[in-house]
């Protein structure tokens, strides 16, 4: 199973890589397989450096909310274990 995190677009250079945010993190990925147009701003789905769908704004924000809560659900498991407290 893969699971991919919503990135958001925030750069697009003339060869189609765009430059995406994802939760904190950049990188560039291609864009020539995208089945439609995607602009500064849109949320895309991300597999082995290429974007392969659009998802809309409501729920990229929802899934990145979900993501952020997991993971600030382990730190806190990883704080107690290095703590002792498990």
């Amino acid at each position: 199973m893969c699971l991919s995190i919503p990135s958001q677009v925030i750069q697009i250079d003339d060869a189609n890589i765009a430059t995406v945010d994802t939760m904190g993190v950049q990188r560039q990925v291609s864009l020539d397989l995208m089945p439609e147009a995607v602009d500064i701003g849109d949320y895309v789905l991300i597999h082995v450096g290429f974007a392969m769908n659009k998802i809309d704004q409501e729920d990229a924000l929802e899934s990145l909310k979900l993501y952020r809560e997991m993971v600030d659900l382990m730190d806190a498991e990883d704080l107690k274990v290095s703590q002792g407290n498990s």
